[in-house]
């Protein structure tokens, strides 16, 4: 099996994270992309009842996407949330071709190395690396491919939507139907989210 995997805090899903998925349907053949919302980021604050809210929005999120499934391999764990734990517990799950590939964003892939167990990650994955405002620099692409990171620059443009920037808007009253699915604008509506 051909498998990638995009995590995150997704606190709220938005339409970039689904745009970047579409893109990576489309461009490469992979045979299933798992979506992962972290249970317990290690570097953020933590509450376990919005944690199931964001699992439940990411679910609404993808629930038509065909090759698509929401994992919620970290809940079962009830801990801290790394990548490297998570990673190998998947390639226990399943029988992977290669490597797994790894979206993710040229903010937190220029800190990999700061990453639980990074010397070990990184030759369990190949990362998708995703351009945001900063054009990823030529030193710090030599410097990590010389120390052995799996990766491959992607330049599809930048979408300034952030799941920070949509809290503030939602706690504000502001609109936010253009930058959200449908189904997590409802859910937020619905249950009352990010109001204070």
């Amino acid at each position: 099996m051909k498998l990638c995997v995009f995590q995150g805090t997704f606190n709220p899903i938005h339409n970039a994270h689904l745009r970047l998925i579409r893109y990576v349907s489309k461009e490469y053949d992979f045979d299933k992309i798992l979506v992962i919302p972290a249970f317990k980021p290690p570097h953020k604050n933590y509450n376990i009842q919005m944690a199931n809210h964001r699992l439940n929005m990411c679910k609404a999120a993808f629930e038509n996407y065909e090759n698509v499934e929401v994992l919620d391999i970290e809940f079962e764990r009830n801990e801290k949330s790394y990548t490297y734990i998570t990673v190998c517990e998947l390639y226990k799950r399943y029988e992977i071709e290669g490597k797994i590939n790894f979206i993710i964003g040229t903010d937190a892939f220029e800190y990999i190395e700061n990453w639980y167990e990074a010397d070990k990650l990184k030759k369990l994955v190949k990362f998708i690396v995703f351009e945001r405002e900063e054009k990823f620099s030529a030193l710090k692409y030599n410097y990590l491919k010389d120390a052995g990171y799996d990766f491959e620059i992607q330049t599809l443009p930048f979408e300034d939507i952030s799941s920070s920037n949509l809290r503030v808007l939602i706690k504000n009253g502001g609109e936010v139907g253009k930058y959200l699915p449908l189904k997590v604008k409802e859910y937020i509506e619905n249950n009352d989210l990010y109001k204070d």
